[in-house]
This record gives structure tokens, sequence and C-alpha cells, in this order.
């Protein structure tokens, strides 16, 4: 587990699984001591029709609501809405999950049964609701009602007793931020968003979907359970391109790879035994047409791997692995290229044919199943796919390649550069020198506003989802400052805007901060609809893992890691780690300036399990800096310049300066 420290005080998890309503967000009508409600403090009174009270739970929750009916007559009637935005807040109305609706009102309320008992009341399994922070209780009677004892029992994480145990921590101060503790606080809202992603198997969202005036969260979601999905509210089902961002945030903060696990092997199962074709979701929706979906189950059993090294796994769904691949490959053809027909996606317009954002994650899934080729020692297949993936860049980079923008263009009859394309090119090493990866850095910060990056792919739409990897890109390309400004605009904003839930990530919004994301390309204009907790949206977290620490495992379970930390971008201290089941990899650096404003020193102390090895590689900007010492022992002067060390498992203490 991860050491305690003060960076705990930022872990958004509740302390008990049982949670109770930190406020009264409003009331209206005739409320007499609504405030008892809080902390379950004792007993409030409804009386009179629509008289209601708000109750907020301070942060994202979700599970089962109870509460105690004290005092009720034969006409008494009691109902419920739940909303994770306060936008939504209302008697008549739920925020939306079962379908979209330009009304805002498709799941309307929870009627409780009348007549209603004096005892113990929890609200029907059927009708859990996967994520609210705010439940409004109403009177629909003339009738006084004497309600206490109002809680949740919260639903996910069902395999966990306590959820504030975790594998791994981040802490960083931030001066360039109006909140020192922001980075702190997005890791842990993006490990929060993931663990109200984790949900029982029988907890899905039922499809068909349940008729207007209701929801139901009832299906079976997969093969096995507990299984990560896309999002707490909704949709309630795996979707493997999510998983891209939301499995790492996994593994660098509870290291709870079993929902994971059971997700692909879900997808795995529904393989089309004859085409090879993988689904684009899993059950209930079970969706199919999405070749780049389709990749990322198989991108995702590459991260799976690396980060559990469950070999038994891995050869268990390795004919379906090895059949999924060849359907892609199926698909290129005589231009090199895959033609792109399956053409569901994360909801970017166009897509189809010969696109780059498809051909840039084909090839990503050809060098991991190379890499998870080499590692089970079939030699023959990590050969094949290593050339089919040396022949896809030089193809890729011939067809999409726009001199004029210092970019990738989305298809070959097109000008317009996508961000996901263009992300995913540096990402995946795509780019073919890094002159040209900071031309595509510097080509992505031209889609910024304010609050981040309008994607030309979708319009008038910020995608935290490809706005993750986006991040990365950054980062990989040496703009530091650059993927930092973009973390603080677009995740500053989904933390701190007072129309979401401050807690948990957003799966989207427009380029103006509206909640209606969406509101053109499939959610029918329904703000209600979106999602406040959703997976693919908390790419910060592992990115300030991968980068900002530098913290990498570079083998399966750690074996071999490396450590390549990312001091450019403003900070000057951060510290944290994780873990696998080899033991605690763990990172502590800070930097000193001169008057000048350059560094002067750095020092590092590295904390990794015994029996493994890695290599240190020295921040970009400190390299030339004349003494590296190595627990006490002086290795290099200013005439030896290494950019790297060699360093065996344990603990070292690295200082560098001048």
């Amino acid at each position: 587990m991860a050491p305690r420290g003060k960076w705990d005080s930022f872990n958004y998890a509740p302390t008990s699984k049982t949670v109770y309503p930190a406020s009264i967000h409003s009331t209206s009508g005739s409320v007499r001591d609504a405030s008892l409600l809080v902390k379950n403090k004792g007993r409030a009174t409804l009386s009179g029709n629509g008289s209601w009270v708000a109750l907020d739970f301070g942060i994202e929750v979700g599970g089962l609501i109870s509460m105690n009916f004290d005092t009720v007559s034969s006409s008494s009637d009691l109902s419920l809405s739940f909303t994770e935005s306060p936008l939504f807040i209302r008697p008549t109305a739920s925020d939306d999950s079962s379908f979209p609706s330009a009304n805002t009102t498709y799941d309307g309320v929870l009627h409780v049964d009348a007549p209603l008992e004096v005892g113990y009341w929890t609200q029907p399994v059927a009708a859990l609701r996967g994520g609210f922070r705010y439940l409004t209780l109403v009177s629909n009677s003339a009738a006084a009602i004497t309600i206490s004892n109002v809680s949740c029992a919260i639903s996910f994480m069902p395999h966990v007793d306590d959820l504030r145990s975790y594998a791994g921590y981040f802490y960083a101060s931030d001066p360039k931020s109006h909140d020192m503790d922001f980075l702190t606080k997005v890791w842990y809202a993006g490990a929060y968003t993931v663990q109200t992603n984790t949900v029982p198997l029988d907890t899905g969202r039922q499809v068909p979907f349940a008729p207007a005036g209701s929801w139901a969260n009832n299906a079976v979601l997969g093969v096995a359970g507990p299984i990560i999905v896309d999002g707490a509210k909704r949709d309630r089902a795996v979707w493997p391109g999510d998983m891209g961002i939301a499995v790492p945030t996994q593994f660098v903060s509870t290291n709870d790879l079993l929902p994971t696990r059971n997700a692909l092997s879900t997808m795995f199962a529904a393989i089309n035994p004859k085409t090879g074709a993988l689904p684009e979701s899993g059950p209930p929706l079970n969706q199919q047409g999405s070749d780049t979906y389709h990749a990322w189950t198989l991108i995702g059993t590459y991260n799976y791997y690396l980060f559990s090294g469950d070999t038994a796994w891995l050869q268990n769904v390795w004919a379906n692995y090895t059949k999924a691949v060849a359907f892609l490959e199926g698909k290129v053809d005589s231009t090199g290229l895959m033609d792109v027909t399956g053409l569901r996606d994360w909801a970017r317009q166009g897509g189809g044919g010969y696109n780059a954002e498809g051909n840039a994650i084909l090839y990503k899934v050809l060098t991991t199943a190379a890499t998870l080729s080499e590692y089970l020692n079939v030699t023959d297949l990590s050969a094949a796919w290593g050339r089919n993936a040396s022949a896809l860049k030089q193809n890729f980079n011939e067809a999409f390649w726009l001199e004029s923008a210092g970019m990738y263009r989305d298809n070959q009859t097109t000008t317009l550069c996508p961000q996901d394309a263009n992300s995913f090119a540096i990402l995946f090493n795509l780019t073919t020198s890094p002159a040209q990866a900071k031309l595509v850095s510097d080509g992505l910060e031209k889609n910024w506003n304010d609050l981040g990056p309008v994607a030309p792919e979708l319009p008038d739409t910020i995608s935290p989802f490809i706005s993750g990897f986006e991040v990365q890109a950054h980062f990989e390309a040496g703009n530091d400052a650059r993927a930092m400004d973009l973390i603080r605009r677009t995740w500053g904003y989904m933390l701190y805007t007072d129309i979401s839930v401050q807690s948990t990530l957003l799966e989207g919004f427009t380029a103006n901060g509206s909640i209606a994301y969406r509101y053109y390309q499939g959610y029918n204009d329904d703000p209600a609809y979106t999602s406040h907790s959703h997976g693919w949206s908390s790419g910060p977290t592992s990115a300030l893992t991968f980068y900002v620490l530098g913290l990498t495992v570079t083998s399966p379970q750690g074996k071999t890691w490396a450590i390549s930390p990312h001091i450019n971008g403003g900070l000057p201290a951060a510290e944290g780690g994780f873990e696998t089941s080899l033991g605690w990899f763990g990172v502590q650096w800070t930097i000193g300036m001169s008057p000048d404003n350059h560094v002067n020193n750095f020092a590092l102390e590295v904390n990794t399990p015994e029996g493994t090895t890695g290599i240190l590689h020295l921040p970009e900007g400190i390299a030339a800096l004349e003494a590296l010492v190595i627990d006490g022992i002086r290795i290099r002067s200013s005439e030896n310049q290494a950019k790297s060390v060699l360093l065996d498992g344990g603990k070292h203490s690295i200082i560098i300066s001048n």
C-alpha cells in the first residue's frame, strides 16, 4: 500500500461505504429541521404537497438509498430525484441516464410505493442510481412525513472494503495554479472517478432502455465481476476505448486490475468466431462495427499484461487475440493502410476509409502485439508484426503528413488535422524525428481556447478523453510546460466549475464550458445526460505519475523500469509512486533554482523492489550540470556527461549539481 501522508487529505473516496448527506443544498415549501438529516443527526419533516429538500452528499456517490419513515399517514406520498450537477436539482425529474431527451426529464423520479409504512425503507435494487451527488426528497401529498437516517450504501468497488486504501499516491504543490494543491486534487479525482466506474456484475444499464419516467440498472455486464465500465451514471457498460485512459489510472492509483481482466475477458468471449471481429462495447449494449474500439481491446490486453504479468490469462486469450489482430490486418490493402470500415468510434466525425486516427491506433496494436508475442516467445509472430508496424509507419507518414500545416491530416482528401490522430502520432511514435513531434505539438496548441482543445473532428467540443492523450503527447514532445498548461485549463475547469460534481471528472463539455456535450452528435441536445464521472477523462492521473514523476514500468510487473522526470512544467518538487505484485516503486524529486532562474541542482530519491533493474534518464535541462552523485559516490564530472544511468532495485539517492 502507498505510504500515509499529507496527500491522503485529497483523496475523495469516502471513509465508509455507507455515506450520509454532507449538507443541505436547498429546500422548498414546508420543511422542518432539514439540517438534522446532515450526517444522520436526527429527523426532518416535510409538510404539504410539493415540499422538498435537496441533500448534498458533497462528492459523487452511487448505490442504494435507505431511510427511516418515522411518521406517515395513509395518504403520505414520497418521491426521490437524483442528479450529479446542481443544474438539475428539481422535484419533478432526475438528470438523465436511461436515454437522452431534449426535455432533460426522461428518467423522471423514483416513487416510493404507497402506502408508506413506518420503518426502514431501501431503494429497489433494480433502481440503483450509479452516480449522483444530490438527492431530492419530495412530498407529493398534503400529509406530513417525518424522515431520518437517510444514507447511501455505496455499490461501486464491491470487492473492496476500504475505498481509501490506495496502492499509489501523488503529491506536488503547483505555484502556477490558483490552487497550490490542484495537481494533487486532480490526480485523486481521476483515481476516484475510476473507482466509481468499477461496479458489480449485475448493475448494468438495462437494454432495451427503461421506459420514459424510469431507469433500470440490473443488467449483466460480462463474464465476471467486478468489472470496469465507462461511467458511474451511464452508460454502465464496458467500452475498450475508454479503458485506454482509465486502466493506467487504475494501475497507478489502486492497482486493482481484476475489473480490467474481467472486462477484457468479456470482450474476447464475444469475438466473432468466423471473422475475428470484437464488439465495440460489452453487454447489454453489445454494439458492433468499430475498428478502433476493436483495436483498443487489443491495446488494453497489452496494458493489462504490462501492469499485471498475468501470463496464464494472456495464454488463455491468445488464440482470440491473434485472430483479432488478423481481423484488422486483413483491412490493410495495397495502399499499405487500413481501410476503416467499422465506423463507430468515440463520437468523432469522419473516420472511415484511409483514416489517420484508425491507422495510428492500428500501429499501436502492431507494436504492442509484437512485444506481447516476444514475452510469450512466439518469435515468428513478433517479427511479422514488427515488420508490418514499420511498413505502416512509413505509409502513414507518406499518406497523412501535411507539410503546410506541420501536422497529420485526417485523410488524403482533407486539410482537417484532427486532435486524436496527431496526439496518437506523437504518443505512439509515428513521428519520424523529435523536430516533427515538436511541430505537431505546436499545431495541437492552435486548437486551444481558455478551457482547452476544441477538437476539429468534433466541432464545439472539448473531449477530456482525447485531451488526455494530448497531454501525454506534449510531454513526449518535450513540451512539459504546454502539457501542464493543458491540465490546468481543461481539468481545472472540470474540477472547479460549480456546474460539475467537483470530485469526479466530466465526460466532456462544449467549447464555452456548457455541459451540453455532444448536443448535436447523439445526445439529443440533453445536457442532463452528460456523465460527470467518466474514467476516460482521468488522463492526468497516469500522466502525472508517468511523466512528472517520470516513473514507468518497462516490462511486466516492473521487472524493469524507467525514471525520466519531466521537470520543466513549473513545479519545484513532486513525489509519489505505485505498487505492483513485485512491491513498491517510489520517486521523490526536488529542483533548486539559481538567482537568474536556472536549474542549479536536482535531487532524486528512488525506491524500487530488490531484484528489479531500471534506467534513470536525466531530465532535460540538467544533464549538463557537472556533478552526478549516486548514493554518496561521485560518478560523473564535466568530462563524463552521460545522460542516463543504470540502477539496480532498492533505495537510491541521486544528486546533480554544479
